[in-house]
């Protein structure tokens, strides 16, 4: 039997989160509902799961520091959810690290589909990583950079730099395609699949913590091409 994928949902509010939890578990899911920050952290490690459904207004230790301490340790697929619009939660909520952004209140098929989408994209991630002798084909390297889809990982400089899966799955994307313009549609569609429905921005604000970490080079560098995306550029 194959084991069930398991959803934590972190939620104040106890209707809606039993409501989540109703709906996941029709769609086969194993669901475990806590009402706080600081019990979403500690049961993570007990449950193990497979997402996290991370409201932002919580009691005590808000979605955000949640978001942030998780992305400390773990790559757990996380999904935001609140009632707040505004672009700034939104970004804020992607830049600590979140895999997508859903608003209150949200259709029930959407946030299935949502989930779906996220656990479908940290699944292939790992069933379909190469085995270590075929490391080169999954592997970018310019001088002072080196990026490894196989083990995740980027060297910058002789350091190991930590980055969230999708920023350096862009970044992967780019490096693997020097000096190829792509727009942020086209980014959109291959980092975050077509399912994904969130609006460009993403892009941009991956982009920036991108450069945080890494800067520019003097042999390369990520390229901003206006009114129309981004390139890995090289000299």
């Amino acid at each position: 039997m194959v084991d069930k994928q398991r959803i934590l949902i972190v939620d104040d509010d106890n209707n809606i989160a039993e409501l989540i939890s109703l709906y996941l578990v029709k769609e086969c899911y194993e669901t475990l509902i806590v009402n706080d920050g600081e019990s979403a952290l500690s049961k993570i490690p007990e449950f193990n799961p497979d997402l996290m459904l991370l409201d932002i207004m919580l009691p005590g230790i808000d979605g955000y520091e949640v978001c942030r301490r998780v992305r400390t340790t773990s790559e757990l697929p996380i999904i935001m959810l609140s009632a707040k619009g505004e672009t700034f939660d939104k970004v804020l909520g992607l830049q600590l690290g979140a895999d997508d952004y859903i608003e209150k209140p949200f259709d029930s098929k959407e946030m299935v589909a949502r989930v779906k989408a996220v656990l479908r994209r940290s699944t292939s991630r790992t069933v379909s990583a190469p085995s270590q002798n075929e490391a080169d084909i999954d592997a970018v390297s310019y001088p002072d950079l080196q990026i490894n889809l196989t083990n995740y990982s980027v060297t910058y400089k002789g350091r190991t730099i930590e980055m969230p899966p999708k920023e350096l799955e862009l970044l992967y994307f780019l490096a693997s395609s020097p000096n190829r313009v792509y727009t942020r549609e086209q980014l959109l569609d291959r980092i975050w699949g077509y399912e994904y429905s969130g609006d460009t921005r993403t892009v941009d604000v991956h982009i920036k913590r991108i450069r945080e970490k890494i800067g520019d080079h003097d042999n390369w560098r990520i390229s901003t091409i206006w009114g129309k995306g981004y390139k890995f550029e090289t000299s």
